[in-house]
């Protein structure tokens, strides 16, 4: 697949605990978007932060029963971001999901099998 230069990135901010039908959330939005073609979905494990409830959330060892945050990325043209945006939002109950423009610079991958 080629990316055009400018795309749009899409990042949604998750807890790792939430989950989709017992799955987690963040699972299920990476295969949503590899079954919808789009070019990829990356998903970051924070060590700390907080949200809307200021709540910390952090991997310290005393604090290990915390929920961390989760990032999902996911970068394609701005209309296949915007054909999953609808089921995203059925999806999420709590959390943030921000879009932004982005440039690509390069979007490789190896031609052995």
């Amino acid at each position: 697949m080629k990316l055009p230069s400018e795309a749009h990135l899409l990042r949604i901010f998750v807890g790792e605990s939430d989950k989709v039908g017992g799955r987690p959330l963040y699972e299920v939005i990476v295969q949503l978007a590899r079954q919808k073609g789009l070019a990829g979905a990356t998903v970051l494990r924070g060590c700390l932060g907080f949200g809307a409830n200021s709540r910390i959330h952090t991997s310290k060892i005393l604090r290990l029963s915390e929920v961390l945050p989760m990032v999902i990325e996911i970068v394609d043209k701005p209309e296949r971001i915007q054909e999953l945006l609808p089921e995203l939002d059925g999806m999420i109950q709590e959390g943030l999901v921000t879009l932004e423009k982005v440039q690509v610079i390069a979007y490789r991958h190896s031609q052995t099998p």
